[in-house]
């Protein structure tokens, strides 16, 4: 199992309209792309800002090519500038050791 990471950050009066938008745009995708093991929306606050922390799991790095053609670049979508202040525009790929209580 491959865990795909990402990590942005909104400011903190908009941290509930961007994770309903996350709802409907990202995770939507990650959960209809073959090969999705499940998909984790951590967010904190950090002072003005609201940080969001994505991991999404995949059964294999084939599935995670098949979200995304370029798996190392992050993926974005049409209102993504309206939200955040910052991100990153790549992504870290991890070989997933163990998972339980899930």
């Amino acid at each position: 199992m491959i865990a795909r990471i990402w990590r942005g950050a909104t400011r903190a009066e908009a941290g509930d309209a961007y994770a309903r938008y996350l709802d409907e745009t990202g995770v939507r995708e990650y959960r209809a792309t073959p090969g999705n093991e499940g998909v984790l929306v951590l967010r904190r606050r950090d002072g003005d800002l609201e940080r969001f922390d994505l991991i999404t799991l995949w059964r294999d790095f084939d599935a995670v090519r098949a979200f995304s053609p370029e798996p190392e670049r992050a993926v974005f979508y049409p209102r993504d500038d309206e939200f955040l202040v910052e991100r990153e525009e790549t992504v870290t790929h991890h070989a997933v050791a163990r998972v339980e209580g899930f």
